[in-house]
């Protein structure tokens, strides 16, 4: 079967267009997403983010890119800065349990690793160096207290991005703050704040501009320029990092550079809980943790979040929880049922089927991560798959060239390495081989009860070639 040579085209915030993804270099794509705060434990609307990032990278290698991934980790910010106060401990000891549970959890949801973690404490130095440098060019200052500023009107395309008006901006931040502020004009923002022993306790790094601790937004910058290079080709976050996260991170780096930092960028849209934002106070905030207590698996929880299109809201819910469960029971039970023909002769007709579903597959991916439409195509397969397995009209040949395009198709999906091999209990085997001995010698009634045993337990009898098997119900 050859493969159909496809185009990856993704939506750019920027130009609000789609275009066309190549490696700047070879055929590498270097690619940068935000990562998280390790001041707790990561939701499932962050988690939504991280496995559309992967749903991107997967798709990328499966049309041959290579990929060269940072997924920045922010140690350093007020949040980690009051935690690590409050328990007493250093900055490393009271992130250190978080970052821990988010590699826990990135591998419970099967999200590939990437090639760099970096923690930003590691880029400080880096970080100073970029600020000395904008201070050289007059694009940043020293406030009356010590900070460092950015000066955005030193930076004109400001405001690109997000489309958002520097005159609006500024407007805005001025009605919020009134006049107490040492900034030059309202909405400049920090590069590096000054030590406040009140807030900072004995958490500070030293610099030429004085004892202090880096903004959040020039560590993204100085981590990606140092990892990826000056110009990165796709930077990727969650829609509410665009503004004013985002927005910085371009002007911090064109304006030390003199390049573009970015090529193309890409945003997923907010996840709600019942049409509702999520929140500790309205009781559906959600951690991983929490729905695997509840007793859904990493596999459930990766579909649920990874079956919505990265730009549309995705509304969580229970019931599509368990939509996700049946959704990926018929995956599985199509492959298993392929993987149970061993009949040698065969009609033909699913070559095409699936040569039809692997370009069909691939070919919505390559529309902006149409992952909706994948899996619209993959279940069209699967039931035909099924209609032609009814008629016995799938050969052993046939049914191993499709179990090779789901194996390929699953390298973007992620599911079947989260399958664990189902372990069946031993009672439940025995009363199976009961079961079937009683049916050999026409003994319905200690059949009958066998089958009972089996059914009360969660359990169904299923007819396979190689003869019944017991399957969860």
């Amino acid at each position: 079967m050859t493969n159909k040579v496809s185009i990856l085209r993704l939506y750019d915030t920027e130009s609000r267009t789609q275009k066309e993804v190549h490696p700047s270099q070879g055929n590498e794509i270097t690619l940068y997403t935000c990562g998280p705060t390790v001041y707790n434990f990561a939701h499932i609307g962050n988690f939504r983010t991280y496995i559309f990032e992967d749903l991107l990278r997967r798709t990328m290698q499966l049309l041959g890119m290579r990929v060269k991934q940072v997924m920045n980790l922010t140690d350093v910010d007020d949040k980690t800065i009051k935690g690590a106060l409050q328990q007493d401990q250093t900055l490393a000891e009271y992130t250190k349990p978080y970052i821990e549970a988010f590699f826990s959890d990135l591998s419970t949801l099967g999200i590939e690793p990437v090639e760099f973690y970096p923690s930003a404490t590691e880029y400080i130095p880096d970080m100073i160096c970029m600020i000395e440098e904008l201070l050289k060019k007059n694009i940043a200052y020293v406030g009356d207290e010590g900070s460092v500023y950015f000066r955005i009107a030193a930076f004109p395309s400001y405001g690109r991005l997000s489309h958002l008006r520097v005159e609006d901006l500024q407007q805005g931040a001025s009605k919020r703050v009134g006049d107490e502020y040492d900034k030059d004009e309202a909405c400049d923002f920090v590069l590096w704040k000054a030590y406040d022993p009140t807030r900072d306790g004995n958490i500070f790094w030293e610099s030429p501009f004085g004892k202090g601790r880096p903004g959040w937004h020039i560590e993204c910058s100085a981590m990606a320029v140092q990892l990826l290079g000056e110009t990165i080709d796709i930077h990727v976050g969650g829609v509410d990092n665009m503004f004013p996260h985002h927005e910085n991170e371009i002007a911090q780096c064109e304006a030390c550079t003199g390049k573009r930092f970015v090529r193309h960028w890409l945003h997923a849209e907010h996840l709600l809980v019942d049409h509702k934002k999520m929140s500790k106070s309205l009781g559906n905030f959600y951690t991983l943790r929490d729905l695997l207590q509840k007793g859904y698996t990493g596999q459930q929880i990766r579909y649920a979040l990874l079956q919505t299109h990265y730009r549309t809201q995705l509304n969580f819910t229970f019931e599509v929880l368990e939509a996700a469960k049946a959704s990926i029971r018929r995956i599985l039970d199509c492959k298993e049922r392929l993987e149970s023909i061993t009949q040698e002769e065969g009609f033909g007709v699913l070559f095409g089927i699936v040569a039809s579903l692997r370009d069909k597959f691939v070919e919505a991916l390559c529309d902006d991560l149409n992952i909706s439409l994948a899996l619209s195509v993959l279940f069209d397969a699967i039931r035909e798959i099924h209609s032609l397995c009814d008629q016995g009209k799938v050969s052993h040949q046939e049914a191993s060239q499709a179990l090779s395009v789901l194996h390929e198709l699953d390298q973007v999906l992620g599911l079947f390495s989260l399958t664990p091999a189902e372990e069946i209990p031993v009672p439940l085997l025995e009363a199976l081989d009961r079961r079937q001995k009683a049916r050999l010698e026409k003994d319905w009634k200690e059949a009958d009860r066998c089958r009972d045993f089996i059914l009360s337990h969660g359990y169904k009898i299923e007819d396979s070639p190689q003869g019944p098997r017991l399957k969860k119900s």
